[in-house]
């Protein structure tokens, strides 16, 4: 900790005598937050704020909603300032910030068109609602790779919603603007509710609850040709239980997770199911209950839906019952062909397996071509959002401490009942913080048990190196290794995904920083202060770079891994 504080005043004091700024590396992004500057208003006063440097250091700002991480300006977060421009903002304005990760302007007044973001490949939440915005949404935005949240509501916004497929994109909202035309028919925009597409008049489409569209609608713009889907695909979907082949015998709604519309007046449909055909003769969807059933059929038909996620499994829903009782439920697209009676097996088994630690499985339904796992809700959030997305309270190192320690556990007890995680990665660690006590926080894991059921290059266990190199995975050591990777996620603050963009995957970038005997400060920056725990912080570092071990033969079994971490923190 000294060493790292001492190289970082001696680079302050050498750029005070030379006049070095280490962001003039990155003139054209301070110019691009100048412009900005110099074009707008504001009650934050941002012509007294945003002088000089951009970055005060590698991961640190102290201008007024931006953030910095490796020099660059990867956040820009000007929310309810009154910030307004007399002229629109120019199309280009964006471009030379070309690592921004979060763009948020909500609750302003800015006008024109809503700004070109071209070429920012790394941009994932773009938020710019409640404003004056006017015009179409740029189809460009369909190219931003890592999108996964889009907020447009409350603008004055026209013309067609381009055609979104992002597999990336969990959160989508147009509501309340001018747009016409109809939702375009990709799986992403028809897994959004109805209120993602609200108050646009001339907005139609097979969303439930959404007017129709003519038999002929209105071609897409000339200027652009949406690109060939491959396939028909399912509209409109959503937990919706369908059979290939089956017969379509009539609309009815799956419990817990979907809504039926039969008059307009009526709560929106959220999905639809399909009676199957087997063997010359009808049989109707039955869920399989781990222990006695605890909703009926009715309960479920009045029960409400929503989506509260997206991943490359599938689509998750939370569904409230009129008991009270709320429950989540994940369909799984794409799964291996695994015979109902595996798949039935394999929930069975995991089903049984019951920890405070992991999300319980309530229940499960399988047909030819359906998955869908039933889980107990739980109203928390992910450690991924709580590391990378600056949501919720802050992480202190004895709060992350205990977190490795409850990760650890619950992998030790998957693995002493014959199971394994497959799919360990920070979004699915769900972390619950008791607001107004001094309880540690604690930690459910959830989407575990897939390695079996899922492709290896769907699940986290994918991005091993031996999964890579197209070797035979052994379960354990795999979830091993993505402990490994999570532990190291809460040491740097650092994101393995931002890392793999780079070329490389986190424990492959410490790595570098321990050969260069850790003159690269590593520690994330909201815990860099803690010198109690610093000592700790590089212990469990170490580990986590044995589990993370190229070869699966040299990582520690999930005992070891304990026995170490407990040996540490306690």
């Amino acid at each position: 900790m000294k060493k790292s504080i001492t190289i970082l005043i001696i680079s302050v004091l050498i750029q005070s005598v030379t006049g070095l700024e280490t962001d003039e590396f990155f003139l054209d992004e301070r110019d691009a937050l100048i412009q900005l500057r110099d074009l707008v208003t504001s009650s934050s006063n941002l012509h007294v704020n945003w002088t000089e440097r951009a970055c005060i250091s590698a991961n640190q700002s102290i201008w007024a909603g931006v953030g910095c991480s490796d020099w660059h300006v990867t956040h820009l977060v000007l929310e309810g300032i009154q910030l307004t421009s007399s002229l629109p903002l120019p199309p280009m304005l964006f471009q030379n910030l070309t690592f921004l990760t979060k763009l948020s302007f909500t609750n302003n007044s800015l006008h024109g068109p809503l700004p070109d973001l071209t070429n920012l490949v790394h941009l994932q939440y773009v938020f710019l609602s409640k404003n004056n915005f006017s015009g179409s949404i740029p189809y460009t935005y369909i190219d931003l790779p890592e999108l996964t949240k889009l907020e447009l509501q409350e603008n004055e916004l026209s013309g067609q919603i381009p055609p979104f497929n992002q597999q990336t994109l969990i959160a989508f909202n147009v509501s309340s603007n001018q747009l016409g035309g109809p939702v375009p028919q990709t799986r992403v925009l028809q897994s959004f509710p109805e209120s993602s597409y609200a108050n646009n008049l001339g907005l139609c489409g097979s969303i439930p609850g959404m007017s129709s569209c003519p038999l002929a609608p209105a071609p897409a713009p000339s200027s652009f040709q949406p690109p060939a889907r491959a396939g028909g695909g399912l509209q409109p979907w959503s937990i919706a239980v369908i059979a290939a082949t089956a017969l379509l015998v009539g609309l009815s709604v799956l419990c817990c997770y979907i809504r039926k519309a039969k008059e307009k007046d009526e709560p929106e449909v959220v999905g639809e199911v399909y009676k199957e055909k087997a063997d010359d003769s009808e049989t109707s969807m039955k869920l399989e209950f781990l222990e006695r059933p605890v909703f009926e059929l009715d309960d479920l038909l009045r029960s409400a839906a929503e989506v509260i996620g997206r991943g490359k499994l599938g689509t998750t829903y939370k569904a409230v019952l009129d008991c009270g009782s709320v429950v989540a439920v994940k369909r799984l697209e794409n799964v291996k062909a695994t015979s109902n009676k595996e798949f039935a097996q394999q929930m069975q088994v995991l089903g049984n397996i019951k920890h405070q630690n992991l999300a319980e499985i309530i229940s499960f339904y399988h047909s030819k071509e359906e998955k869908i796992i039933v889980y107990d809700y739980v109203d928390d959030q992910s450690l991924f959002t709580m590391l990378h997305e600056g949501q919720g309270i802050a992480l202190d190192w004895t709060s992350r401490a205990t977190i490795i320690n409850e990760i650890a556990t619950a992998l030790g007890h998957l693995h002493r009942n014959s199971a394994s995680h497959g799919n360990l990665k920070s979004s699915n660690v769900l972390i619950h913080t008791a607001a107004g006590t001094t309880a540690p926080p604690r930690v459910r894991l959830t989407d575990y048990g897939l390695l079996g059921i899922a492709p290896p290059q769907m699940l986290a266990a994918g991005r091993t190196p031996e999964a890579v190199a197209g070797k035979r995975l052994n379960p354990r050591m795999a979830d091993v290794y993505c402990l490994g990777i999570v532990v190291l996620e809460m040491v740097t603050g650092r994101a393995a995904k931002a890392a793999e963009s780079s070329g490389d995957d986190l424990s492959g970038w410490v790595r570098e920083a321990v050969s260069i005997d850790w003159s690269t400060d590593i520690v994330d920056m909201q815990i860099v202060g803690e010198r109690e725990g610093y000592e700790d912080m590089l212990k469990l570092t170490e580990m986590a770079l044995q589990c993370t071990d190229q070869s699966p033969e040299r990582r520690p079994e999930i005992s070891q891994v304990l026995t170490m971490i407990q040996d540490i923190i306690v």
